[in-house]
């Protein structure tokens, strides 16, 4: 099954940015993912291709227009009717691992990308989008985002990443949270060595140091993720 997205953006050209390099980008090249990119503004009826206006009941910045975004929305479910319309906003529900792997099971997914200070909320009413937040913080629009959530969504496809491994070890993948410590050659760099542990042989003190890593690294930094009922073991 190949994953197709749909890009709503009033910035086209943005695409597929990051989303054209590495593992992400070879996967597109070779059709395992589809990027589909929609210019909002091209559904835009007046001479200036206007896609925003002022807030009904004041505030600052402009609205994207409920007419135009719909407009857009209706041209990608006249071919795509069991898309799931994903739209990218701080208020929305923030991505974890659980939801980009739910997400990668769908075949078709369509991203709307908001700018100025949002969309017309009747547009999310209506079409019944899923909210997705990457984080507590602001950008200027929901391309960023999108890629972030795209790139999520990718790896997680069979043939994406040639080592399954990799995606099994990761943080928030793994038991315990977040991934444990990395090292590499050389073994003894400015006076740091890497644990000998590592470089025993014995696979089964490697997976308990792991393991241990771990837990205790997502104890320390991300708390809320641990299991503290079954933390002793691991201490």
């Amino acid at each position: 099954m190949v994953f197709n997205v749909n890009i709503l953006t009033i910035f086209p050209e943005m695409f597929p940015g990051t989303l054209g390099y590495s593992v992400i980008g070879k996967a597109l090249n070779k059709g395992i993912w589809n990027l589909n990119v929609i210019d909002i503004r091209s559904f835009a009826t007046d001479k200036h291709k206007t896609v925003d206006d002022k807030p009904y009941g004041g505030g600052p910045g402009m609205i994207m227009k409920a007419d135009v975004i719909g407009s857009a929305i209706d041209n990608v479910l006249s071919t795509n009717k069991e898309t799931k319309l994903i739209y990218m906003s701080p208020s929305g529900v923030k991505l974890n691992q659980d939801i980009s792997g739910q997400l990668a099971h769908f075949s078709n997914i369509t991203i709307l990308c908001g700018r100025f200070e949002g969309i017309d909320r009747r547009v999310l009413d209506f079409y019944d989008f899923y909210e997705i937040s990457i984080g507590d913080y602001i950008l200027s629009g929901g391309e960023v985002a999108s890629m972030v959530l795209i790139e999520t969504c990718v790896r997680l496809i069979p043939g994406v990443v040639s080592n399954v491994d990799s995606i099994r070890d990761e943080s928030f993948t793994a038991s315990y949270g977040l991934e444990y410590s990395q090292y590499t050659r050389p073994a003894n760099w400015r006076g740091l060595e890497v644990p000998s542990v590592l470089v025993s042989g014995n696979h089964k003190k490697i997976n308990l140091w792991k393991t241990q890593q771990s837990y205790r690294i997502t104890k320390q930094r991300r708390p809320e993720l641990t299991n503290t009922a079954d933390g002793d073991i691991y201490e």
